[in-house]
């Protein structure tokens, strides 16, 4: 007796899924290279006033 299996998607989709899994996690990776830039950026503008500096430097 032959068992059918279940087709889980062409070869195409499974290409394009794994492209999608690679990409994600260099955005994630870059993204979590950049936070200690981030975080230094917040606290230089935090010391110069954040929103309320508008009015000293334009």
């Amino acid at each position: 007796m032959k068992m059918q299996r279940k087709r889980t998607g062409t070869a195409a989709q499974r290409v394009l899924t794994a492209e999608v899994a690679v990409v994600g996690a260099l955005f994630l990776a870059l993204f979590v290279t950049e936070i200690p830039a981030l975080m230094r950026e917040m606290k230089i503008w935090r010391i110069v006033g954040g929103p309320r500096a508008g009015h000293r430097y334009p």
